[in-house]
């Protein structure tokens, strides 16, 4: 009986732990793959047991109540230790296995990993892939992820990070769409056509078009005829001959290699940043890890080449 104590306290500082970090049971039970009743449930027995409340919960919110702030720390530092142990053992299997957590924005996740996963999980039929896409930047020890891909340099010094592709972002156009209204060859040559501009939802800013003109980096504002806030959208626009648009090569590549766009300005195109993979030092050694960081490797190789 005991032990049965002592295990149901257990799950319920884990839950606890996951809960206080992500603000709400749904994402808690989500990060746990357990159902969010499983959570509440185990929460509600720790509270009993401890005889003090852990959150002040609402109908739209979930905070640490005094007390729950006092003991949150350690708990995640119980739940870091579990996934610690787990992984330590998965290390000792020579075949990758396992749930594998990927987090990567929307545009990447869907150009670029999601058309690779069938392979891999043929490769390696024992890992079980959880694909979480979102432009939120996660934590990625606290939500429990094992590799994030994102955008830009490495700034939570608990991750370790490789270096995946440059972000190049470049203009395009359908051939049907340059056939009727001629090849631009300079950047000031866009005053004379109709243009797509990308609009970042997260800001309400449209990107900028960026050119590299004599070995400076130059920025234009072409008058748009059409503006999307999802690049899909705007590479679709762009294939169906609404104009030249500015755009990330990893997701116009498959457009590309199908014929429906063709770059415009290569010349002139700009590396603004870095796409990077990070993963918890305590990853470092997981067999399903590593085959993931090589299957990312490859993929980004293909989409660059």
């Amino acid at each position: 009986m005991k032990e049965q104590i002592a295990f149901q306290r257990l799950t319920g500082l884990i839950a606890f732990a996951r809960a206080g970090s992500l603000g709400s049971y749904s994402a808690a039970a989500h990060a746990l793959s357990i159902s969010p009743s499983a959570i509440s449930k185990s929460i509600q027995r720790l509270e009993k047991q401890l005889g003090i409340p852990l959150f002040t919960r609402t109908t739209r919110s979930l905070t640490l109540t005094t007390e729950g702030r006092e003991l949150h720390g350690r708990a995640v530092k119980l739940l870091l230790d579990a996934e610690e142990i787990e992984q330590t053992a998965r290390a000792v299997q020579s075949e990758p296995s396992g749930t594998l957590r990927i987090a990567a924005s929307l545009p990447i996740g869907v150009h670029v990993i999601a058309p690779e996963l069938p392979a891999f999980r043929k490769r390696h039929p024992k890992v079980s892939i959880d694909l979480r896409l979102t432009d939120r930047i996660i934590d990625v020890v606290d939500e429990g992820v094992d590799i994030a891909v994102r955008i830009g340099e490495l700034t939570d010094s608990r991750l370790l990070s490789r270096k995946l592709s440059s972000l190049l972002f470049c203009c395009f156009a359908s051939p049907a769409y340059l056939a009727e209204r001629g090849t631009p060859m300079h950047p000031d040559d866009l005053a004379d056509h109709d243009t797509v501009t990308l609009r970042y939802q997260s800001s309400g800013q449209p990107l900028s078009w960026q050119f590299k003109i004599a070995d400076r980096v130059t920025e234009l504002d072409p008058p748009s005829t059409m503006t999307a806030d999802v690049s899909e959208a705007l590479v679709a626009m762009l294939a169906a001959g609404a104009g030249i648009g500015m755009c990330a090569t990893f997701v116009t590549a498959p457009y590309v290699a199908r014929g429906e766009l063709v770059p415009v300005l290569e010349a002139f195109a700009v590396e603004r940043s870095s796409i990077t993979a990070l993963w918890p030092e305590s990853r470092r050694s997981n067999p399903a890890v590593r085959a993931a960081l090589e299957m990312l490797r490859q993929a980004f190789n293909q989409v660059a080449e």
